[in-house]
């Protein structure tokens, strides 16, 4: 629980230190821009809320690994996908997506921080305790923090610790481990496709290479 808070917390205060221009440049989702990426982030932090105020009395069918499955990168037809850029068009000024991420957000990281890490919610037609939900949650907001960030290279990056565990989390879910050699950024970045690797990180991961991109859904 405490490295969603430093995540979270880090992701937050990114998006708020960013000047009004820099909403209208791309993030690293394709087809998104960082205006875009905010707005996401805003759903995100209302499907924390509703989940944990969902409690179940059922088994956990997930883990904070198992949460999340390795899936077909994305076609850009998705639906909700096509919807983020006209929800987030809609705000007009970067200052009101900024209010309302810090209103949602703070909301979300103090319903996270009062939580009981032992119960159990439901959500995704999935049952896993809080702790594990929150968990699983690192995983979002450091690889969205990447996103948020990927084309802005004087924002602050996330926090070294949560960069870590987002690595090792990629690691367990993908049943491979990436070389020592790449830092846990690069790990991420390249792991998940989020930028192809030079060839002499091609060289180092050898085979894995081949497996890559490992997407999350």
């Amino acid at each position: 629980m405490d490295l969603f808070s430093r995540s979270w917390t880090a992701l937050r205060a990114a998006v708020a230190e960013l000047p009004d221009e820099d909403f209208e440049r791309p993030s690293g989702c394709t087809g998104w821009l960082v205006r875009d990426l905010v707005c996401h982030l805003v759903i995100d932090a209302q499907d924390v809320l509703i989940t944990l105020v969902t409690p179940v009395a059922t088994a956990p069918t997930v883990d904070a690994v198992t949460y999340w499955k390795l899936v077909e990168p994305p076609t850009g037809e998705d639906p909700l996908d096509a919807l983020i850029p006209r929800l987030a068009a809609a705000y007009g000024e970067p200052r009101w997506l900024k209010f309302h991420l810090d209103d949602v957000g703070s909301a979300a990281g103090r319903a996270a921080a009062l939580a009981d890490p032992a119960v159990r919610v439901g959500t995704r037609d999935e049952v896993l305790t809080v702790g594990d939900y929150l968990s699983a949650y690192v995983v979002e907001w450091t690889l969205h923090h990447l996103d948020l960030i990927a084309h802005l290279p004087s924002a602050a990056e996330p926090p070294a610790e949560t960069l870590a565990a987002t690595r090792a989390s990629l690691e367990e879910i993908a049943g491979a481990a990436f070389p020592a050699a790449l830092s846990d950024k690069d790990a991420l970045l390249i792991g998940t496709g989020r930028r192809a690797p030079t060839g002499e990180e091609q060289a180092v991961l050898g085979d894995l290479a081949d497996r890559l991109p490992f997407v999350l859904g």
